[in-house]
């Protein structure tokens, strides 16, 4: 199936604003600065409570102060996912020249993507009932169920349109802002607020990560020899979408144009990655954007640092891209941010945005030496000037849930 096909009028969807939170801090430029300088943001953990577990790493957001961010009254609504959600949304927003009612309306839609949601008032409220013997506070529910992010920034920018949580794990911002471009590609709304949120970096996620072991003690090294895991993240990533027409009528000048948008299950395994189901994302996403593969000039990688899923990613590559596949630059960003989940794609593209309008390939860091079983062009450790007209940003989660995004330079 190709997406494009059904493209009404020409449609053509562009980005005009994104914001980011995430263990960079607070903005998208702060985001990007570290991707393309090689600075990981992963730190000794930090956790309310003590923990005991074996990993003592994490990428989370540093010196985080909603009050510096959010209205006071808002505040006690907001699980942390929510917080990070509202500040990103808010220098997406500004960035694309827009005052909160503005977008108001029954043709804005709201779509954010949490692979777990509240998990902060999840886990607050089981240590306060079970350890405590008290119970959960009560705005719990309000804050904990995974739409209270979109449904809030629906309330703060007065949006009427379609507003609903994706929760698709590892995938979910990558699949809220594909599924907003093709609501404004077939006219049934104008502009879209898109992207993912996570905090879920507390005791009770990590000891369930570990016990995946699929999370590394030390470094997390994409791609590279000797690679023995993820890091966790947390934070958020939010894009404004519009058409190409509406930014230029009122004299925006947009981010890029958001080209192409795949989604494929693999319907085979929870945890294992699956070549036919990731590369025929990829190919539905170029099917969509209607490019060649050799039209990519730079691809953000899933690239957890877990032995299968480099594997699997790098023959994807090659499945699709052919020989190319060995030469176009590649990167994975997560040594800097972190295995954000939810919020993973969000803030990869960021990243994928900035590599575009900047023509720099960020590096894939921690790179000891080239595994053989993942034959790509990896730029290790130093970012490098590249010529990008065109770039791909893949996002693989766990259910076998792939979805991959294109963009390129708007007309």
């Amino acid at each position: 199936m190709a997406f494009s096909r059904a493209r009404p009028q020409g449609r053509r969807v562009v980005i005009s604003g994104m914001g980011a939170v995430c263990a960079s801090g607070v903005g998208a430029q702060k985001l990007w600065e570290a991707a393309r300088d090689g600075v990981g943001q992963i730190r000794p953990l930090k956790t309310e409570r003590p923990y005991d577990g074996r990993i003592k790493i994490a990428a989370q957001v540093p010196n985080f102060n909603p009050a510096d961010y959010i209205e006071p009254h808002l505040i006690p609504f907001c699980d942390p996912f929510t917080q990070f959600s509202i500040v990103a949304a808010d220098e997406a927003m500004a960035q694309a020249g827009f005052e909160r009612k503005d977008v108001s309306g029954p043709k804005t839609a709201v779509i954010i993507g949490s692979g777990i949601g509240g998990m902060t008032t999840i886990e607050d409220g089981i240590y306060r009932y079970y350890v405590e013997g008290t119970r959960p506070e009560m705005l719990s529910v309000p804050k904990l169920i995974p739409s209270a992010a979109p449904a809030t920034l629906g309330m703060r920018y007065s949006c009427l349109g379609p507003t609903f949580a994706i929760g698709s794990a590892c995938s979910s911002a990558t699949q809220s802002i594909g599924l907003g471009m093709q609501m404004i590609r077939q006219g049934l709304v104008d502009k879209a607020i898109v992207g993912g949120a996570e905090a879920c970096v507390i005791n009770a996620t990590i000891r369930a990560w570990e016990g995946l072991r699929v999370l590394t003690p030390n470094l997390c090294r994409p791609f590279s020899k000797g690679r023995n895991g993820m890091s966790l993240g947390e934070g958020a990533a939010v894009f404004i979408l519009e058409t190409e027409e509406s930014a230029r009528a009122r004299g925006h000048e947009p981010l890029c144009e958001l080209a192409g948008y795949g989604t494929t299950s693999d319907a085979k395994d929870p945890v294992r990655p699956d070549l036919e189901g990731a590369s025929n994302s990829m190919a539905l996403a170029l099917e969509d954007a209607e490019m060649e593969a050799q039209e990519i000039h730079y691809v953000n990688a899933h690239g957890t640092a877990t032995h299968a899923n480099d594997i699997t990613e790098a023959e994807a590559i090659l499945r699709v891209f052919g020989d190319y596949g060995r030469v176009v630059p590649v990167s994975s960003t997560k040594p800097i941010h972190g295995h954000a989940l939810g919020a993973s794609g969000g803030l990869e593209l960021v990243i994928t945005i900035h590599a575009l309008r900047e023509q720099i390939a960020p590096p894939t860091i921690n790179f000891l030496e080239r595994d053989p079983k993942c034959p790509l062009d990896v730029v290790p450790n130093v970012a490098r000037k590249h010529k990008i007209d065109a770039a791909m940003s893949n996002s693989f989660a766990f259910g076998g849930i792939n979805a991959v995004l294109i963009v390129r330079h708007a007309a």
